[in-house]
């Protein structure tokens, strides 16, 4: 007899003979249909499996604290974001809420971006993938705002970049750095969106961004879309802390050189020139 894995209203997992309706990302904590475009193209591309979980309807997805996906239930999604006490309802005591209409992650987003690694040195991979990601954008690249919060990892990449970006005959319209804890990072979106550049190159801890793109998409003309971000960014729990709608459209580069973005609230990931991020 066929048995299937799913996860209970408890979020524990438990055999069924029944095969789930719906299925879920574990860390994004994020639901949707079976046939969701975004799910199909992450499992297509292998980044996605090891965090796949089925639920056996709706009613168990939601009281296991996870919330509907922008791309596959639109509707669903609109109704749960424009509805407070169901978003708290839906937020898993252990997972950051998705971004209200405020410039501040709340603390418990902050808790679990705290227990995540600061970033790694990038590699030579790393750098020439992000690097690639930019000659290829249309329109074409040339100046670039650059922001990088204060820890030493991040400071470097965003030297090395701005290096690499200046030999290859690019501007560097503005360097901004910010601290991961602040009373306010305005002053700092402001900078780094004045120039008006052509996209936006960020190296910065989880923690260390979550809040700055907050304060950049409900306070300036900032595009995701228009932002390429070294690797420590490319972690579906930094786009639940900062909302999916903040972060939709990001992309940058893995620390092998593999490509990664943000589609409605997954992070997929990609060999360059594989269809990934583009």
């Amino acid at each position: 007899m066929t048995t299937y894995v799913l996860t209970g209203p408890d979020g524990l997992s438990y055999r069924s003979a029944a095969p789930g309706t719906l299925g879920g990302h574990r860390r994004g904590r994020l639901y949707g249909r079976l046939d969701c475009p975004a799910a199909l193209r992450a499992i297509a591309r292998g980044g996605y499996v090891r965090e796949r979980v089925f639920f056996a309807d709706e009613a168990t997805a939601v009281a296991a604290g996870y919330r509907p996906c922008a791309r596959c239930l639109p509707q669903r999604y609109r109704q749960w974001k424009a509805t407070p006490t169901e978003r708290n309802a839906m937020t898993h005591r252990d997972a950051p809420a998705a971004a209200p209409a405020s410039p501040l992650v709340p603390p418990e987003g902050l808790a679990v971006l705290d227990g995540l690694p600061g970033p790694a040195p990038h590699t030579g991979a790393e750098l020439a993938t992000l690097l690639g990601l930019l000659g290829d954008a249309r329109p074409r690249v040339r100046a670039v705002a650059l922001g990088h919060s204060g820890d030493a990892a991040s400071r470097a990449a965003a030297e090395d970049f701005a290096e690499a970006w200046r030999a290859s005959d690019g501007t560097v319209a503005a360097l901004v750095d910010w601290p991961e804890r602040a009373a306010s990072w305005l002053r700092a979106a402001r900078r780094l969106t004045t120039p008006a550049p052509d996209a936006w190159v960020v190296a910065a801890a989880p923690a260390g961004w979550a809040q700055p793109a907050r304060r950049l998409r409900l306070g300036t003309p900032w595009d995701p879309a228009r932002t390429y971000g070294f690797a420590a960014l490319g972690d579906a729990r930094v786009v639940a802390a900062a909302g999916a709608e903040t972060l939709q459209g990001l992309r940058g580069a893995t620390p092998d050189g593999r490509t990664w973005q943000v589609d409605w609230g997954w992070v997929t990931t990609a060999a360059p020139g594989g269809g990934g991020a583009r």
